[in-house]
């Protein structure tokens, strides 16, 4: 006696849908996230945050201490009209960092196109030095006179 498998095969078009909806889910949260940056951006330059109160009072600027994020919405601003000298001087860590952290959205998004997933090891004296360095940019930015100030 002889058992008879069939086994079917998906066809060229299943295939290729199959794909595109995979490719589908793994773009959505990259394209989410770039939808979201560039509405916020938008939003920054159509609404100009060099106008106190414009965007809503910073609770430790209330406090009369600038954080490491204080200004980082009118150097946004400020990119937004190409014044990368103002913008560094409403928060020149925002503009160091603004091109690594485009840069790495940027491999997110093709790596997820790819479908191919990346590892990235992170030394941790690296991490030490960026936080120290944060660190030490919100203590500057604080002393009087400082034109780290925003």
């Amino acid at each position: 006696m002889v058992a008879s498998v069939f086994v079917t095969r998906p066809t060229a078009a299943a295939v290729i849908t199959s794909r595109l909806h995979s490719r589908a889910r793994r773009l959505r949260a990259p394209l989410l996230t770039v939808a979201a940056l560039g509405a916020a951006t938008t939003a920054l330059a159509l609404r100009d945050p060099h106008h106190h109160g414009s965007w809503g009072i910073c609770p430790s600027a209330a406090m009369g201490v600038y954080c490491p994020f204080c200004g980082g919405l009118r150097a946004v601003n400020d990119l937004t009209r190409g014044d990368v000298l103002a913008a560094a001087s409403s928060n020149l860590m925002l503009v160091v960092a603004l091109p690594f952290a485009l840069a790495a959205l940027g491999l997110w998004v093709a790596d997820a196109w790819r479908g191919t997933r990346r590892t990235i090891a992170v030394p941790v004296p690296a991490v030490w030095l960026v936080v120290g360095l944060v660190a030490a940019f919100a203590v500057l930015r604080n002393i009087p006179g400082s034109w780290l100030a925003p």
